[in-house]
């Protein structure tokens, strides 16, 4: 099958994940160019990627490019996606698809009254063990879900696991919350460890959200989780059957005996990357790009955006969405309400929205 032939719009840190992605399976995808602002950035790109850059959108046109990711910086995102799907183009836009709400209801009709075909790159439930996670719990071993507690990831990406790991959908919710700033030595970033001892005040977030079902979840996160050495991310879902604490799970079976398994990840058979996970003899999850004969694994990032670009190939040719639209809408506009409760210091109520 022929690869699936993409530009990148944009040129910062994340664009680069996907000429890595790119590279690591030539098969699946080609990165045809990155169109970058200003001549020097798309000299650095290619000179780093080894990949075409310019700053023309009519050269990246010329590539006859299957779809277009836009990575560029929040701000920007809706009107770059904008422009793309106008052109007629299938775009995999990044998180978040816009920072206002009328720019979230102008992109859902954009899908429905003008055909435009849009995808959020929203990985996280893509994550190997987060898939996991959220595999358990869909097989009723915690019961119904009714809480989460979870400081793994922010903002729009903390919503979308919440929302599918409790089922609740476009369910209505009441948030509130406060933020907190705590000293902490940096040992990790986007470019390396740091052990220089460096002390820097960091926000952390806390929110509850209370969902009109009577379904509750505690949002709880330091920007640093992401890149620390000292500072870790968890997760816990609880049902009344039982509890998935991490990568353990205890829970009630059906004769009403205690059992508690390990989540387990297999990597690669090169060490790099996960294959598959396990529960005792169950699988959870089994790596996309094992399944097409890949051998050879990335990371737990890379592979959850890998297995959005390899989604994207039946989105085009069937339609079938990879992550759906109204999902990645209703993520942001989740992070909106989040601002408005942390500045306002109130409780604040969601409302039904269109794509809803």
């Amino acid at each position: 099958m022929k690869p699936l032939n993409l530009v990148v719009v944009g040129s910062g840190w994340r664009s680069l994940f996907y000429a890595r992605i790119a590279k690591a399976y030539p098969d699946c995808f080609h990165l045809a160019a990155f169109l970058c602002r200003t001549k020097e950035k798309a000299q650095r790109m290619q000179a780093e990627t080894g990949i075409k850059a310019v700053t023309s959108p009519e050269e990246c046109e010329l590539e006859n490019p299957d779809f277009v990711v836009v990575a560029v910086n929040k701000d920007s995102i809706f009107q770059v996606a904008r422009e793309w799907v106008l052109k007629g183009y299938p775009v995999l836009c990044e998180t978040p698809a816009a920072m206002e709400l009328g720019d979230l209801q102008e992109l859902w009709r954009l899908r429905t009254q003008e055909g435009a075909r849009i995808q959020v790159a929203e990985q996280y439930f893509e994550y190997p063990v987060l898939h996991a996670a959220i595999e358990v719990v869909k097989q009723g071993y915690l019961g119904d879900p009714y809480m989460v507690n979870i400081s793994a990831v922010h903002d729009y990406h903390g919503a979308s696991l919440i929302r599918r790991l409790l089922g609740i959908g476009f369910e209505n919710m009441k948030l509130y919350g406060k933020k907190f700033l705590y000293p902490v030595v940096e040992t990790d970033s986007r470019y390396g460890f740091i052990e220089d001892g460096r002390v820097s005040e960091r926000e952390r977030v806390r929110l509850t959200f209370e969902f009109e079902g009577g379904k509750t979840a505690f949002y709880d996160f330091n920007g640093i989780q992401y890149h620390s050495r000292i500072r870790s991310r968890h997760l816990n879902v609880q049902g009344a059957k039982g509890e998935l604490d991490d990568w353990t799970l205890r829970y009630v079976g059906e004769d009403s005996r205690y059992r508690e398994y390990q989540i387990v990840e297999e990597p690669f058979d090169t060490g790099k990357g996960i294959n598959e996970i396990y529960m005792g003899q169950e699988l959870l999850y089994r790596n996309p790009f094992y399944e097409l004969g890949k051998t050879g694994g990335l990371s737990q990032d890379e592979t959850a955006i890998g297995t959005l670009m390899l989604g994207m190939r039946r989105f085009i040719e069937e339609g079938v969405e990879v992550y759906p639209l109204s999902e990645g809408l209703q993520d942001a506009y989740v992070r909106i309400l989040m601002e408005q409760a942390l500045n306002s210091g109130q409780a604040v109520e969601s409302k039904t929205q269109v794509w809803s």
